[in-house]
């Protein structure tokens, strides 16, 4: 039968961590000042003035590198429950890791052909 009861801890601790980030996003608000001078609105790095243009233009190879990393580095911690319980799941689960791991790999072979893997 389904208890209303038994979820009362997890009631709390969503409302309790729902109101914690409002409340700090509330309170930051208030506290911090609204005047901007012309030191808030200058671009600062390092202390240093800076020197010609702020906007850089960066190859779009760099941004598929890291998409390419961050996707295979995702997709791999995928693989560490299934090898937590290998021996409790069987043999269908290993299949499945299997043709998972063969896409990941037929994924990671089409990025080398495309030259996403290529640094210069």
């Amino acid at each position: 039968m389904f208890l209303l009861y038994e979820y009362d801890f997890f009631w709390a601790f969503l409302i309790v961590s729902s109101v914690i980030p409002i409340l700090a996003f509330l309170i930051s608000g208030v506290l911090a000042p609204t005047i901007k001078g012309p030191e808030k609105l200058s671009s600062y790095e390092s202390g240093i003035e800076p020197m010609g243009d702020a906007w850089l233009q960066f190859r779009i190879r760099y941004y598929m590198f890291a998409l390419v990393f961050v996707v295979f580095d995702v997709e791999t911690v995928f693989l560490y429950p299934w090898a937590m319980s290998f021996d409790v799941l069987g043999v269908s689960v290993f299949i499945e890791a299997l043709i998972f791991v063969l896409i990941l790999i037929v994924g990671s072979i089409y990025a080398w052909r495309k030259g996403a893997l290529e640094w210069s």
